[in-house]
């Protein structure tokens, strides 16, 4: 015989079923309230689909009193409208609908159909309780060639672990590149107007610190394949941004010159002469007006900056005497300026009167290093350690060029706060140039293929992970025609004096005007013994003029 399904015998116990049934109600309404709850806030997460579930119940009841004919003279109008919508304002049209409805597919069958499983092989999950803690996908933001994906961090990891995976992300995801950014990448918008209060709260929200939020930036398409054009000459230099290449993500490079001195490091033909031209391109508009005076050194005997020459103030390519002459100049103009400006400002700010001076160096190690005059070496690594250290404020800037990083090469290296890194040929210089981790962060400067000349890693402001961009390139015929159109006032290059020979005799007025010739006596030699030495060897100053003992 079976044992009955449940033993009601157990049940008669003495027990305050009233206490026992309002506690279990309490339990059940518990839950409902946290159910609720969780449907709430998954429905104001997801508020971006309210218009698409509304949109699909509204063609549902259509569809059903109506037929299919409403649907296709809305989609036949829909599709006039985006047309003449395109027609009129492509730019637009594209950023609001075309990369907004590319973002959506992609974040649903490219990432969300395989997020589990690539973060899986990639080593990003982690285990507890029995359980996986997966990175939590939040947004996929498309743009013309990259894929900006945010998460969020299971605890118990940091955005290290993002940046030694980062190449098996690119490659799981079908890309080639992946950049992992532990910041922010966009910054709160200037508000102006009368809700700018209210407007400003809002991004302080927003854009509030986050950080276990990490954003991957897959490149879905290479714009940096291709060589940059020229870009347009500013009539008005910023020396806070001046436009030099552009950006894998399509944006253009701006450097920052005001107040810093810059090191291009490269091996030999990876393009370390279109970072110079570019950043002398971006200043034409101001050598022309005065406003920047550019000071050129070539130790390379002019192979490189020569076909430019109209555009420097000073130049000098085959005497290392005048190379020296000229940064000693920088340095008296430096303390000069320093006189001045001592306990009234702390950055100088540039005008014709007093432009900035930009010195360009396109080898510094040929002459910190290799130069075979070390009394010249010598003056020129001190006066190039007095301008890396104090002219940065005071508007006399240093931008050189090195093939070697080393710190025996370059023995100022540290000096330079912003860092370019092109093609280099060993692992290790990626760090020395940008700094210690650098390369674990995705600089892959040594990986540079030779095709890509010009493409470099730098640092931008406020962000610690390297960015991949792409100086423009400017032919000869470029250089000569900026050259000819942009030339640099006139300004008095002191020219090297020849010592005079010491004169063998004086001339001497006898008072009527005519001058005689008399020779200089020569000078007694100094003795090489004391007085009192040279008495006791004295043989007349001896006794009875006897031999001295």
């Amino acid at each position: 015989m079976r044992a009955p399904l449940v033993n009601f015998r157990r049940l008669q116990v003495a027990a305050p079923w009233p206490l026992v049934w309002t506690v279990t109600f309490f339990i059940l309404l518990a839950r409902l309230v946290a159910l609720v709850v969780r449907a709430a806030v998954a429905v104001v997460r997801h508020w971006r689909a309210w218009p698409a579930v509304a949109l699909v119940l509204l063609a549902v009841d259509v569809h059903r009193s109506h037929g299919w004919w409403p649907h296709l003279l809305v989609l036949i109008a829909v599709a006039g409208s985006a047309g003449l919508w395109w027609w009129r304002s492509r730019e637009s049209f594209e950023r609001l609908i075309v990369l907004r409805g590319l973002s959506w597919w992609r974040r649903l069958w490219v990432y969300r159909r395989q997020w589990h499983e690539v973060m899986s092989l990639c080593g990003l999950v982690k285990k507890y309780d029995g359980g996986e803690k997966l990175p939590e996908l939040l947004s996929v933001r498309c743009s013309y060639a990259t894929d900006e994906v945010v998460l969020r961090m299971p605890r118990g990891q940091n955005p290290e672990a993002y940046h030694k995976a980062a190449r098996d992300l690119a490659y799981s995801f079908g890309t080639r590149h992946c950049r992992v950014f532990s910041g922010r990448r966009q910054v709160a918008p200037a508000r102006s107007g009368q809700l700018a209060w209210l407007l400003r709260r809002v991004d302080a929200i927003r854009f509030r610190d986050r950080p276990r939020q990490v954003w991957l930036v897959l490149i879905r398409r290479d714009p940096l394949t291709r060589v940059v054009k020229p870009l347009p000459v500013p009539a008005r230099p910023d020396f806070t941004a001046l436009p030099l290449g552009m950006r894998e993500d399509l944006a253009v490079y701006c450097l920052r010159l005001l107040a810093t001195h810059v090191l291009i490091g490269g091996a030999t033909r990876m393009g370390k002469g279109s970072v110079i031209w570019s950043l002398l391109r971006a200043l034409a508009a101001g050598i022309r007006s005065g406003l920047v005076r550019v000071w050129a050194i070539d130790p390379k005997g002019g192979m490189e900056l020569s076909i430019g020459r109209p555009l420097f103030s000073r130049y000098v390519d085959d005497d290392w005497s005048r190379m020296a002459d000229m940064l000693d100049d920088a340095v008296t103009r430096m303390r000069a300026r320093q006189r001045v400006l001592r306990g009234k400002v702390r950055v100088h700010t540039p005008t014709v009167d007093e432009p900035l001076i930009v010195i360009v160096i396109d080898e510094i190690a040929a002459l910190l290093a290799f130069l075979p005059d070390s009394d010249i070496r010598q003056r020129i690594t001190q006066a190039l350690g007095l301008l890396l250290t104090q002219g940065a404020g005071l508007g006399v800037l240093v931008v050189a060029a090195t093939q070697d990083p080393r710190k025996e090469v370059v023995s100022v290296r540290d000096f330079f706060p912003t860092r370019i890194a092109l093609g280099v040929t060993e692992r290790g210089h990626v760090d020395l140039l940008l700094g210690d981790g650098a390369r674990d962060r995705g600089a892959l400067a040594d990986q540079i293929p030779l095709s890509a000349k010009g493409v470099a890693y730098v640092l931008l402001d406020g962000q610690p992970e390297p960015a991949r961009v792409r100086f423009s390139y400017l032919t000869d015929d470029v250089i000569r025609e900026m050259a000819a159109t942009f030339p640099a006032p006139a300004e008095v290059q002191p020219e090297p004096a020849d010592t005079p020979a010491p004169a063998a005799v004086k001339a001497r007025s006898n008072g009527n005007g005519r001058h005689t010739y008399r020779p200089t006596p020569p000078k007694q030699a100094a003795p090489l013994l004391p007085p009192s030495l040279l008495h006791a060897l004295d043989l007349d100053a001896t006794p009875n003029g006897g031999d001295p003992r």
